[in-house]
């Protein structure tokens, strides 16, 4: 049986550790470069559809459906490189890492991500996070419909949710309650989504950026939750 933790603290990647948004502009950049404006809007239209079907991103299942349309083409080989060899350590947000260890003082430090099974974990061992929470890396195809998973894996008595979408925050905070603090760091595409934002209750926490979170002690998290409120203190 495994210990229980007093608390763990459960990390997004895309766009809550890692700037996603980078990554997909310079994958675009890359496409109109080497294929030309047309085959980079059916890679991305494949893309939207994939993604649509799958609920997550998935790069490398688009780029083997647009294959399908290319197949003569042995350009195609150049863009999996793209992909597979990207310098994701490069994008990670400013003290990203320094956030991790931060929060490791206090209790365990879990990626918990969305993805497939190739691509997102080489993410995330590229980008350096893999090593930085020393291997406790979860990735699921939806993380929020797998929470009894997750607190089978890394049983605690509270837990810390850090990501860039509110809708997650909010659907994991009706499961678990007052045993999750959300924290939502303001970055990326979905994060600044208003209209998104306003549909769902807003998390215990709000950060202008990962970052901003090496300001605070473990109880102003804490206390985010039990309140309702935001508190912050600063070291």
């Amino acid at each position: 049986m495994k210990p229980v933790d007093d608390i763990v603290f459960l990390l997004d990647c895309d766009n809550t550790l890692l700037d996603n948004d980078h990554v997909h502009n310079d994958l675009q950049a890359h496409l109109d470069r080497e294929f030309g404006a047309a085959s980079s809007r059916r890679y991305w239209e494949i893309f939207e559809q994939l993604r649509t079907e799958l609920g997550y991103a998935d790069y490398l299942g688009a780029l083997q459906l647009y294959r399908a349309d290319k197949m003569s083409d042995p350009h195609l080989l150049q863009m999996s490189a793209f992909l597979i060899d990207y310098p994701f350590a490069d994008r990670l947000y400013p003290r990203a890492i320094e956030v991790i260890r931060h929060l490791s003082g206090w209790g365990p430090t879990v990626v918990l991500s969305d993805g497939d099974v190739v691509f997102q974990p080489r993410k995330i061992q590229r980008s350096g996070l893999w090593q930085a929470v020393e291997g406790r890396v979860l990735i699921y195809i939806h993380k929020e419909k797998m929470l009894d998973d997750v607190q089978q894996r890394y049983p605690a008595e509270h837990y810390v949710m850090v990501d860039d979408k509110v809708r997650i925050l909010a659907n994991m905070k009706a499961i678990m309650q007052n045993r999750l603090t959300t924290v939502f760091p303001r970055q990326g595409h979905y994060a600044l989504d208003a209209k998104s934002n306003v549909a769902y209750p807003a998390a215990d926490l709000t950060v202008e950026h990962i970052g901003d979170l090496l300001n605070y002690r473990l109880p102003a998290l804490l206390n985010a939750a039990r309140a309702g409120t935001i508190e912050r203190n600063i070291l």
